[in-house]
């Protein structure tokens, strides 16, 4: 790691494989205007692949942009609703249980 906390830059030992953090990294320095061949030469990658992790990270952001804000509660937002949905077709269900079948629960008439 760099003095920056930042993986060190510059080619991999052999067998080593580019870490999420170590690419984050390099396609930071490309986003911000480094030139994509001496990058290449420094790191030892070839310049298709780092155009492709370019790219992706790229694609990525935009898709992050894009969604709205109220869909960070999605998933929890979702169940819940689906659980006062469910809630309340039971409490209707027994609703009409109640006034039509006799029992502890039905509705008594008075005469």
């Amino acid at each position: 790691m760099g003095l920056s906390g930042a993986p060190a830059a510059g080619p991999l030992a052999p067998g080593q494989r580019w870490s999420v953090a170590r690419k984050r990294a390099v396609v930071l320095r490309l986003i911000a205007g480094e030139p994509v061949e001496l990058v290449s030469r420094e790191i030892g990658v070839p310049v298709f692949k780092l155009e492709r992790w370019r790219e992706r990270a790229e694609a990525a952001l935009e898709g992050a942009l894009k969604e709205r804000e109220a869909d960070g509660e999605g998933p929890e937002l979702a169940a819940a609703l689906r659980r006062i949905g469910e809630l309340s077709m039971e409490v209707d269900l027994l609703r009409a249980k109640m006034g039509q079948s006799p029992g502890p629960l039905a509705r008594k008439r008075w005469r």
